[in-house]
């Protein structure tokens, strides 16, 4: 089963690792046909582990090996790295401006981006959703790293990589997805809610795969670029939700497991 995944086309294993990530969000979307209702703590301490996560990745999967590949490129090693670092999180932030968007326990007056007449149901579909975008990169430019046979990059890693996100994702579904039944919505409606927000996961994956293997020099600003745009969205959105009200130690427990976890995956399989 391993030696057909390894022969498949980089786009393709970009394409079924976000298919992974999408299925593991449902998995966590599902779990509102059980819960009507996720305790605060409880909640918080899933975000935070999603946060650990996302910090983990960022550096070991795609800050070290953007690094890496410039030094082999015989290039200023931190220049590329810096510079897709940093458009990463310039992008995240203009689609917020962009995309009107409702965090995780806002009320609907403090929604995002341009005005609108979107149901709050619409608004936070979409604020997860767009921070599903550079989760979907990530996976793309890792498998694309690992086709180019860059540095230490391999399949194995990108894989483990896309596992990471998955298992973070399952919490994020069902932070979507329960409030949602919560406030009245049907359990199968609020579902289709959570695991939609992660359909854009499968898409990015294949463009970021797809982008770096067509352009070689742009790996290490697509591996920095990803890292950075989720370091946005883990400082601007996930961080400050865990922390919102209450079990503060939770969320910072939950987010050191979550980092220990992902560190575990890439160092095990990379």
């Amino acid at each position: 089963m391993m030696d057909w995944f390894i022969g498949l086309n980089p786009t393709i294993q970009a394409l079924i690792g976000g298919m992974l990530t999408w299925g593991l969000t449902a998995l966590g979307a599902a779990s509102v046909f059980f819960f009507k209702r996720i305790e605060k703590h409880m909640m918080n301490m899933m975000l935070g582990f999603a946060a650990g996560v996302m910090i983990a990745a960022s550096f070991w999967s795609l800050l070290a090996p953007s690094i890496e590949f410039s030094e082999q490129s015989g290039q200023i090693p931190w220049l590329a790295p810096a510079i897709g670092f940093l458009l990463g999180g310039i992008f995240i932030r203009l689609l917020d401006f962009a995309v009107p968007h409702l965090h995780l326990g806002e009320p609907s007056e403090h929604a995002e981006g341009p005005p609108t007449q979107l149901k709050k149901s619409t608004l936070l579909f979409l604020a997860i959703t767009l921070h599903n975008i550079p989760e979907g990169l990530a996976i793309g430019v890792a498998f694309g790293a690992a086709a180019l046979g860059i540095g230490d990059a391999t399949i194995i890693g990108a894989l483990g990589l896309a596992i990471g996100i998955g298992i973070q994702n399952m919490p994020e579904g069902a932070a979507l997805s329960v409030p949602l039944r919560g406030e009245g919505m049907s359990r199968l409606k609020a579902f289709n809610y959570g695991q939609l927000s992660a359909i854009v996961e499968p898409i990015a994956a294949v463009i970021g795969a797809a982008a770096v293997i067509l352009i070689q020099p742009l790996l290490p600003y697509a591996l920095a670029f990803a890292a950075g745009a989720m370091i946005f969205v883990v400082v601007e959105e996930l961080i400050p939700e865990s922390q919102s009200s209450g079990s503060k130690d939770l969320a910072t427990l939950g987010l050191m497991s979550g980092f220990v976890v992902m560190m575990i995956l890439d160092v095990a399989l990379g």
